[in-house]
Parts: structure tokens; sequence; C-alpha cells
């Protein structure tokens, strides 16, 4: 959420950074719900000054013996409780609308990130690893000999509908394999501290990380109130809502493993065959909470830490810094992570890295106190895939493809398969 107060000091540099994003100036209109907020705020305030002085009046007339202005200054503080009363409700109504407003304008992109329209205005930044030359035609994940009867789309259908998965037998456990494997480092290598959060949250919690209110359609909701999360982005990032934490223990940098849920809405289409796109499906998220001043480098850290899971899997990827029509709503600078697919002869997205700013620490109401003293500040967020595991599997079958029809798995993985080094027929060997 956006400061009101820096909206206030330089209006036109809020109405630059939403230009950026594509979206027209809305500062006039934020500064004039602002103004009728604070007058109406400052009517209530004069009216209860006046109905604390006339209440003070009352007991002096009783005492005297005044019965006449007894009866008026009573009446008079009826009428003012009255009038405060109405202009505290006016004045809750507009800091609410307010509050909704700022809530449903996006983050402001800084300054270093590429300006455009869409995905075409996105920027390469490197690639590492080289795509293996095949001497035949590299299929898809789904269409695999190797995972054939462990990779099963019908029985999912049949259980849940279209956009679901059942895996089975040596396919489902190498996707066991890479969220243990991307744990482990994580934990061991990156100092990531794992959690195990809900997946079921209020819906507070997804206000706090900017799905609501703008994207509720993105995601589920249950019958009782609860919401499924889209990420452990939304989990990870409250544990600092409503806190004020010592500044000794930023930056906070945690992981976990969960199940997602995402509607796909405005998906309809895209992606329809094999794993690429889903409905449930499993990523190890990281988030970082941590100073302000400290988030550029941590961002830097974050996407190195993905990277490093793709590199140890000898993975082909490529970092691509997203243009300010194509980063989240919620981010100031997304950088994306595209392994290489031979199935697809391209690179699709595994991993979004993230620094929000105090973006989203002003929704959760998230602050450190410093160590140096003063008024304690609102922390700084981030987040990211580390990774995505569904797209990983898909990444490690395809990349691991044989002429055969088997699947060669990566070496980081055996210790997790028991030794096991390929992928046949659905079963491992």
């Amino acid at each position: 959420m956006h400061d009101i107060r820096a909206i206030r000091e330089n209006p036109a540099l809020f109405d630059a950074a939403l230009a950026r994003r594509g979206l027209a100036p809305l500062s006039p209109e934020i500064l004039s719900l602002d103004e009728a907020r604070r007058t109406a705020i400052h009517q209530a305030e004069t009216a209860q000054a006046e109905q604390n002085a006339a209440s003070k009046l009352v007991g002096a007339a009783k005492a005297k013996g005044d019965e006449a202005e007894f009866e008026r200054l009573r009446a008079l503080v009826a009428e003012k409780k009255a009038e405060v009363a109405n202009m505290q409700s006016e004045a809750n109504r507009l800091d609410a609308e307010l509050r909704d407003r700022l809530m449903e304008i996006p983050n402001s992109p800084l300054d270093d990130v590429p300006e455009g329209p869409d995905e075409s205005a996105n920027v390469e930044i490197h690639r590492w690893g080289t795509p293996r030359a095949l001497d035949f035609k590299p299929l898809e994940h789904y269409q695999l000999p190797a995972v054939q009867g462990a990779m099963d789309f019908a029985t999912a259908a049949k259980l849940s509908g279209s956009r679901f998965v059942v895996l089975k037998s040596g396919v489902a456990r190498v996707h066991r394999a890479l969220a243990q494997f991307m744990l482990d480092l994580h934990v061991n290598d990156h100092a990531l501290t794992e959690a195990i959060t809900p997946v079921l949250v209020l819906p507070e919690t997804m206000y706090g990380t900017g799905q609501l209110p703008k994207f509720a359609e993105d995601s589920y909701s249950t019958t009782n109130g609860w919401w499924m999360i889209p990420t452990a982005e939304v989990t990870l990032t409250n544990f600092v809502a409503g806190e004020t934490w010592d500044e000794a223990v930023l930056p906070t940098r945690l992981t976990a493993h969960t199940n997602c849920f995402r509607s796909e809405a405005g998906s309809a289409g895209k992606d329809t065959s094999g794993m690429l796109r889903q409905h449930q499906f499993e990523k190890v998220e990281m988030v970082t909470i941590c100073r302000p001043e400290d988030a550029i480098a941590e961002h830097e850290r974050m996407t190195k830490c993905a990277e490093d899971v793709l590199e140890k899997l000898n993975l082909p990827y490529r970092r691509i810094v997203l243009c300010t029509g194509d980063m989240g709503f919620g981010s100031q600078k997304t950088y994306d992570l595209e392994v290489w697919l031979p199935g697809q002869d391209t690179y699709r997205e595994i991993s979004s890295c993230s620094t929000c700013g105090q973006f989203q620490a002003r929704r959760m109401n998230g602050r450190y106190k410093p160590a140096t003293g003063g008024k304690p500040e609102f922390v700084a967020t981030l987040n990211g895939s580390g990774l995505a595991v569904g797209r990983c599997l898909i990444a490690v079958l395809e990349n691991g493809q044989e002429a055969d029809g088997s699947v060669t798995l990566p070496e980081v993985l055996h210790p997790y398969l028991g030794g096991k080094t390929r992928l046949v027929d659905g079963v491992l060997v």
C-alpha cells in the first residue's frame, strides 16, 4: 500500500510511477478523498471538544441552581454528542474508503526497471548452461515413455476435473525428492529458516500480501471464510503482520514447502496439456523480511538462491528482468528465471523473485525497531520461488530424456532416490 504522506508531498512523482505501469494519474482523486477525510476528522474533534466543554458547564449550572441554564447546556451536550457520533462515522467511512482505494493501486517500480506494456519488453540479463544437442526429436514431459502410467491425468480428471494430475511410482518419488533437495539446499547452504505453515488463511492475511481485494478471482475461498494460499509468500510474509521486530533479527530469511492453489482465471486455453498450469501444485517458497536499505542486496541474494537450485540440477536457464507492464501488483522489481524445456524448444518461467519495498508492510502493519532508537519503521519484504516443484519436475524430465524413452536423473537427486539414477516406464532403476 502506498504512503499517503508521500503522495501529499509529491503527487507528480506518484503519478509518474503509475504512468510507467500504463495507468492514468490518480493523485487528484486520492488527495481529494484524503482532504475530505482529514476535514471530517477535524470537524469531529472540534465537536468533541465543544461537547466536553459544555459537559463541564452542566455541573456548574446545576450547582448554582440555574435550572434554565442547566437544561440548555444539557440539551447542547446531547446535541453535540449526536453530532460527534455522526461526524466520527463519516470520518471512519472516508478513512475506510481511502484505505480501500490505496489497496487497489499497484506498487511503484524502481527506476532501473525497464518500461514497457507487456512481456515483449522484458529484458534478458544472462544465461547459464547450454541446452543438450539431441540427435532425436525431444518430447514434452507428458509424452515421455518414462512417465507413462505414472503421470495420470485421466484419474485426476475423474477426481477433480481438468488441470489436476496424479503422480505415481517413480515420478511421484522424483517430485518428492526435488522438494526435499530444494529445502535441504536452502536450509543448509543458503541459511534460510524452514517453516511449515497453514494453507488455509484468514482474509486479512491475503490482504496483507496484496492478493485481496484486487485478485480475489485468482484464488479459492471456502464456505466459512478461509482462503487457500496461492503461495507460501502469503503465510511467511505475514509472520511480521501487526508486529514490531527488533532490528537485530533482520534480515529474517524463511522458506516453506506447501501445496498452492490458483484458479488460473483468465488463462483459458493456455498450457492445457501436461503439468505446466495446474489448479493445485507445490512450491518451495522463499521470503525475506529486512530493513528497506538492504532490500536490493537481498533481492540479488534471493535470486541467486533460486539459480543455485537450477545449476545444481544442471538445468539451463536464463534470468529476465520484468518490465513495468509485466511485473506483479506488489512488486517494485522482479526477476523471472526461465528454464530450458527441449520439448517446447523454449525457455519457460520456473521462478519469480520480487522485492516489494515497504508496500506489503504498510498493508499488514509490519515494523521494526531501529537499534539506534527512534520511531519504529516499516520493514521491507521480498518473495521468490525456490522453486516451483512441478515445473522443476517437467524440466528434469525433458532435459534428461534419452533416445530410448528413458530419463537420466540429475546426480544431486540420487541420494534422495535410494541411489537410483534413471526413470524407465514410470519406475526408478
